[in-house]
């Protein structure tokens, strides 16, 4: 089976990735806190959240980063060639997701560096999400294994 995925090869060092547009609603923050127990009045309780710097419930930032990582397996890069996320390193959420808030993911290509193993390469990405005002509201290095072309 051809796989639509990117290979190690096809990364380049600087290149920029961006994905499609995602729309975060209420709905989705209540299944998220179903999912994960996470009920955090913050997310989950609109009297509380209006009382908090943020004026109103928002999304989480494990939902944040959720959405973002989802975008990118959208994309098609990594379909059928990722063979393992190794890590996200240095997370931060520098500003809430509000709902209705429209995010998407950027991808810069930080580093491609070959494995022990001839069959497969390391990708780093330095990520950025943003939402509809261009303002970042997620930042994350994120490593990959890729497989090589041919292997």
């Amino acid at each position: 089976m051809q796989s639509r995925g990117r290979y190690f090869e096809d990364f380049k060092v600087g290149e920029v990735l961006v994905t499609g547009r995602r729309t975060v609603e209420g709905g989705d923050v209540s299944r998220f806190a179903g999912l994960t127990g996470d009920f955090n009045p913050l997310h989950t309780d609109a009297v509380f959240a209006e009382q908090t710097p943020f004026g109103a419930r928002v999304a989480h930032g494990i939902l944040t980063l959720a959405v973002s990582n989802g975008q990118q397996n959208l994309s098609g890069w990594f379909e059928g060639t990722a063979l393992a996320l190794l890590g996200l390193d240095r997370l931060r959420f520098t500003l809430p997701v509000k709902f209705g808030d429209t995010i998407h993911t950027e991808m810069t290509v930080k580093q491609a560096r070959e494995s022990s193993k001839a069959d497969r390469g390391v990708v780093t990405f330095d990520v950025v999400v943003k939402n509809q005002r261009d303002e970042v509201v997620c930042t994350y290095e994120e490593n990959v294994m890729m497989r090589r072309r041919g292997s």
